[in-house]
């Protein structure tokens, strides 16, 4: 293993897309950047997507990310926008398997956790943690983009252990770990 590596995190949505970067070394992270994709003004879902492909292709060529971790979608009672979650972070995923770069998930629960050390801590909690432990100056006003950021950290802290999430290093790797989900 090289000793140095950039983790890009991933909050996928269709309204905010929150993301930010962390750079390795040494086993110490420090703090790269952090943005989120606006989609709110556009109507059409499929352009939504086709935005966050287009800016996860773009983030990963260049930054050149080691590993991604995103955010799972949550289950809510909505199953129309569990759905329209499920898509944007499909696409994110599909970006990131185009460029070969190895994916994890992580529930929000477990990106919480490893964070603050408590699962049900509020996003405002997940970002003040983060301004202490980066030395990040200003937060955003959106906390999409810490939410992007914190499965970057949370990434970070799983790394080396045995159960970290579902784990992708690439298209055919996707397909055997979820025969019922291709076909």
């Amino acid at each position: 293993m090289k000793g140095e590596k950039i983790i890009l995190g991933i909050d996928p949505g269709t309204t905010i897309m929150g993301f930010g970067l962390i750079k390795v070394e040494n086993k110490k992270m420090s703090f790269i950047q952090m943005n989120e994709l606006q989609l709110s003004k556009y109507k059409d879902h499929y352009v939504k997507l086709k935005l966050i492909f287009e800016r996860t292709i773009e983030l990963i060529d260049n930054y050149h990310p080691d590993e991604i971790a995103i955010e799972a979608p949550f289950f809510g009672k909505n199953v129309q926008s569990m759905l329209k979650l499920g898509r944007a972070q499909g696409v994110a995923m599909a970006a990131g398997l185009s460029r070969e770069v190895p994916i994890t998930e992580y529930l929000p629960k477990k990106i919480k956790m490893a964070i603050t050390g408590n699962g049900n801590a509020s996003k405002e909690q997940v970002a003040k943690m983060l301004q202490s432990q980066l030395n990040i100056g200003e937060l955003p006003k959106n906390l999409d983009a810490t939410d992007g950021l914190a499965a970057a950290v949370c990434h970070f802290y799983n790394s080396g252990k045995t159960e970290i999430g579902k784990s992708y290093t690439g298209w055919d790797a996707f397909v055997k770990q979820n025969p019922n989900k291709v076909k």
